[in-house]
């Protein structure tokens, strides 16, 4: 069911659906006036088509559906009373967030709503009993370990949503997170997770197709959410394959992590609501620093790789593997930030970054729209 055959065939197939798909959305939502309105906050400069993660929402939860019938075994990979229990909060989520993407819905809404898709999912699928670090080895959570799945869960539904904010890197970090899944289920033999990795993956290079630096369209809240909810949902369900696998998919999102609990701290440093639309996140200082988005975004794009290859090691390796891993964290984090940093003092001394498309140059072509979709009569 999980071997490289089937899920290149299928991802093939959910790549190319996508695409086609994710080009009538922006037909459709640059007719009827479904635009990302620049401003202050904007890292576009002129309106583009926005809404297209409806597409990635609707292709993966009906991959969800039909998972019951898919099987190993004999045995289904998944029940239908636990695709129910992730479709109907997500379902939730992206709704909230779509409505959002029309208009406005307060910050308090969208988060009480989140909350009861959390506590929805694990209360009627999973959460964390235990978990197992490196060094630490297994906690024993009990019931607060609903707590804290809630609180996982809705944080990087935020967190994912904080780091859609140039073009190509939500939908390319979700590609390569979802890869890294994919790998993390064949190795270990649990189908469910390399099935869910491949839709995902597959679901997010073909809005990607769409997305790259001069995006066509944007996701909106409502892909972010539905992709951020996803990544937190993913590593609840594996750790009651195997407590390990719990850390290896938070792994996955590091940089998402990262960079939003590194950016809402220091403004809650200075305090500055963490709400409030802003660019202060890592990757808008290096636009700001003379960074082109797609060179920005190439950036971060492959840093889930490296992410997954200290899951590998943490899953298969020794104790002292345990301690490189640790390491491995930190520095990966420290690294981001003095990467981002000298970046900065280099643009303030007048070096402009070597072998990158000038910011000058991108910001020409940034967020065009075809005003034919615009202007049929154009």
């Amino acid at each position: 069911m999980y071997n490289a055959i089937w899920l290149t065939a299928g991802g093939l197939v959910v790549t190319c659906a996508t695409y086609a798909l994710v080009a009538l959305v922006r037909h459709w939502a640059a007719r009827f006036g479904m635009l990302s309105i620049p401003n202050a906050r904007s890292s576009h400069s002129h309106p583009i088509p926005s809404g297209g993660g409806l597409v990635i929402v609707a292709i993966n939860l009906v991959a969800w559906g039909i998972l019951p019938g898919l099987g190993v075994g004999g045995a289904p990979i998944v029940t239908v009373d636990h695709v129910a229990a992730f479709i109907l909060p997500a379902l939730l989520v992206a709704a909230v967030s779509f409505i959002d993407d029309l208009g406005h819905v307060s910050y308090r809404i969208r988060l009480i709503v989140q909350l009861i898709a959390a506590v929805a999912f694990v209360a009627n699928f999973t959460y964390w009993s235990s978990l197992t670090l490196p060094l630490v080895g297994t906690i024993v959570l009990g019931s607060f370990g609903i707590v804290v799945s809630v609180i996982w869960i809705v944080g990087l539904t935020n967190a994912y949503n904080f780091i859609d904010g140039l073009d190509g890197l939500a939908a390319g970090q979700a590609t390569v997170a979802g890869l890294g899944w994919v790998l993390l289920g064949v190795a270990t033999s649990h189908a469910l997770l390399a099935v869910l990795g491949a839709i995902l993956a597959a679901s997010s290079l073909g809005f990607l197709g769409h997305n790259w630096q001069p995006a066509r369209i944007f996701m909106g809240d409502v892909g972010s959410t539905f992709l951020g909810f996803s990544f937190a949902a993913l590593p609840l369900i594996a750790a009651q394959y195997d407590p390990r696998l719990a850390l290896a998919g938070v792994l996955l999102v590091w940089p998402a992590i990262f960079d939003s609990g590194f950016t809402v701290l220091r403004r809650l440093r200075h305090r500055e609501p963490i709400f409030t639309g802003h660019r202060e996140f890592l990757f808008h200082r290096l636009v700001r620093a003379g960074w082109s988005h797609s060179a920005a975004a190439l950036l971060y794009i492959p840093l889930p790789l490296i992410g997954a290859g200290l899951a590998f090691s943490w899953q298969y390796g020794m104790r002292w593997v345990h301690i490189l891993v640790l390491v491995g964290i930190v520095a990966l984090c420290l690294w981001l930030w003095r990467f981002v940093v000298r970046a900065e003092q280099r643009y303030e001394r007048g070096q402009r970054p070597l072998r990158l498309i000038s910011l000058e140059r991108e910001n020409q072509t940034d967020g065009q729209v075809d005003q034919a979709l615009i202007d049929p009569a154009s």
